[in-house]
């Protein structure tokens, strides 16, 4: 009889049927449900299972609470500071990779060029960010718990490749099923394939899709070009029972006009996601071969859609600005990653849509 290990080795080597397929065709992992773990803490809007007023859902995934937050953030010109300053989406310098929490916000520049369909990302941090992949770190593999360090590099490779497919991947943006990244959920977890299932059928306040992925519905706005500007990182350490647990934490800048022919206006959504997730020993419980558990998510959107349950990003331009009116939450600069997902959380409290800074 092989081992756990010996299994995973030769799955990893051969690939898996049914696993997202990849070009790097990176060796396939494994993971398996968190088991309960004494003293964990509770994440921000964590549901047992009473409900809050903001869209949101919690999961006990096999007695460990996996929270989920949704923050939308209200655009207003009348309260907007600093809209369009710094240079422009093509010639600014890019930054180095985000291989820990910043200090501080990212600095307000003098006032530039407005967005366009040929430069999106004019007058935004955007503008000197790495795309897509490229802005999301990868930090230096080593053994952790029952992963060599060879295997934690694929399990870190397999984690970016997740977000990718749930937040990067054209088709997903455009409203298609991401049936990619749901590949790599266990289908153990029924909790969460029940609330993935609804979100998609019925979304709504209960079940929202957009806490773990990104779409736009095309019949009202069409994404400007190809690229996406991120900033985040990624993080592991030793969970319970060996267990290598992984945290993401990402920020994507979607430029998007209306689905209209000719329309020219840019606007941008710009979405903070905070995923944990685990990758599990196979010789402590049976596993999926390329799958791994969720452990938490929460996110925050600007410019998103304000206690919409559509199940679709829902931007707005122009005088829809106007009338949309102040939020009522706490004022955010959507480009600060210096604090926690969950200190920003805690500070808007259980207030209405809050305010961004800038966009």
């Amino acid at each position: 009889m092989i081992s756990g290990r010996e299994r995973f080795l030769r799955e990893a080597e051969a690939g898996s049927p049914g696993a997202p397929e990849e070009p790097s065709a990176r060796a396939r992992m494994v993971t398996r449900r968190l088991r309960e773990q004494p003293g964990q803490p509770e994440g921000w809007r964590t549901y047992r299972p009473a409900r809050r007023r903001r869209r949101g859902k919690g999961w006990y995934l096999v007695g460990l609470a996996a929270a989920v937050a949704l923050l939308v953030v209200a655009l207003v010109p009348g309260l907007v500071a600093g809209w369009f300053g710094g240079g422009d989406g093509t010639d600014a310098p890019r930054v180095a990779g985000e291989s820990q929490r910043p200090d501080g916000p990212p600095a307000q520049k003098a006032a530039g060029r407005l967005p366009t369909p040929d430069r999106p990302f004019s007058g935004s941090p955007a503008a000197s960010r790495a795309d897509g992949e490229a802005g999301i770190h990868l930090p230096a593999a080593r053994a952790t718990g029952w992963m060599s360090r060879s295997e934690v590099e694929q399990a870190l490779d397999r984690t970016r490749d997740f977000l990718a497919a749930s937040s990067l991947d054209g088709a997903v943006l455009r409203g298609e099923r991401p049936s990619g990244a749901m590949a790599f959920i266990d289908p153990h977890q029924s909790d969460v394939q029940d609330f993935i299932e609804e979100a998609f059928r019925a979304p709504g306040r209960e079940n929202d899709p957009l806490l773990l992925f990104s779409r736009f519905r095309p019949s009202d706005v069409r994404l400007v070009g190809d690229v996406v500007k991120t900033r985040g990182r990624i993080s592991f350490r030793e969970g319970g029972r060996g267990a290598v647990e992984v945290s993401t934490d990402v920020t994507y800048v979607y430029p998007v006009v209306r689905a209209e022919a000719g329309s020219d206006e840019v606007v941008r959504t710009i979405v903070r996601r905070e995923v944990v997730l685990s990758w599990n020993d196979p010789a402590q419980a049976e596993v999926e071969p390329g799958t791994f558990s969720l452990v938490s998510y929460k996110v925050d959107a600007t410019n998103g859609g304000c206690d919409t349950c559509t199940g679709y990003f829902t931007p707005v331009f122009g005088a829809e600005r106007a009338a949309t009116g102040a939020g009522d939450g706490a004022v955010v600069d959507p480009y600060d990653r210096s604090t926690s997902m969950e200190e920003r959380m805690r500070e808007a409290g259980d207030a209405g849509c809050g305010t961004a800074t800038r966009s």
